[in-house]
């Protein structure tokens, strides 16, 4: 059991995990951390770069992509020993304005704004669903000239959020509470007008004797952790709309 970990077995562990997931692995890693009294370093960012950096010997034990190919290259290599879906990520369109976003596409179809935010979609995998709507609307080519282009989702978020865009491609964990829209107004973009935001969890080679990093894999699979996954407004791979 987690809560048997004795302080004598603690270990340290470094987890790479993607920007889109920072309010809940917070939430997670200190819990696991209370429970196991190993110890969590988080880095957040782009999928993109993490996935480049590890590669390069980049020393993370654990990586949490926001898809789930970067993951499955890197097992394929060789460089990881297990991986699986951790959370099934929701794309939103949002807006810090109340009343500039109906619920619906028709802001996108108006062109009624001057800047629309979204991550870049050679990095994020968030930014590439966000072209995937775009395009499914007919709208990429006409709005284009508007982008906005962060690194990765937070930084997309923060154009939003400082009124350095109008309007932005974010993911709903950062703008909802317990199924709440915190401020501003949204459209919750549906499924089928991107690929799906499959997000996967890798064990990377370099934690083959780390014992806190395979205590934190198994932990993210408990329901614990799957309550605050939930609570941040992402499905779980057992789960439907």
């Amino acid at each position: 059991m987690l809560s048997a970990i004795h302080h004598a077995q603690a270990a340290e562990i470094n987890i790479a995990a993607a920007s889109n997931f920072a309010g809940p692995i917070k939430m997670i890693i200190a819990d696991f951390e209370r429970k196991t009294g190993h110890r969590a370093n988080l880095t957040l960012g782009a999928s993109g770069r993490f996935y480049a950096q590890i590669n390069h010997g980049a020393p993370f034990q654990v990586f949490l992509s926001a898809d789930r190919l970067k993951p499955a290259a890197l097992e394929a290599s060789g460089m990881g020993l297990s991986r699986f879906t951790y959370a099934i990520g929701r794309l939103a369109l949002w807006s810090a304005n109340d009343t500039l976003i109906q619920g619906n596409s028709k802001i996108l179809e108006k062109g009624a704004f001057r800047k629309i935010a979204l991550a870049s979609p050679k990095l994020a995998p968030y930014g590439k669903a966000a072209i995937d709507v775009l395009c499914a609307l007919g709208l990429k080519e006409i709005l284009s000239p508007k982008f906005v282009r962060g690194e990765n989702i937070a930084q997309t978020y923060q154009f939003v959020a400082t009124g350095n865009a109008d309007l932005g491609f974010v993911s709903l964990s950062q703008i909802t509470e317990k199924g709440k829209l915190r401020a501003g107004s949204v459209w919750m973009i549906p499924q089928e007008l991107h690929s799906p935001i499959q997000q996967d969890a890798i064990l990377l080679k370099s934690a083959m004797n780390n014992q806190a990093a395979i205590a934190f894999m198994h932990y993210l699979k408990s329901g614990s952790a799957r309550d605050i996954i939930r609570d941040f407004g992402y499905l779980l791979p057992t789960e439907e709309e």
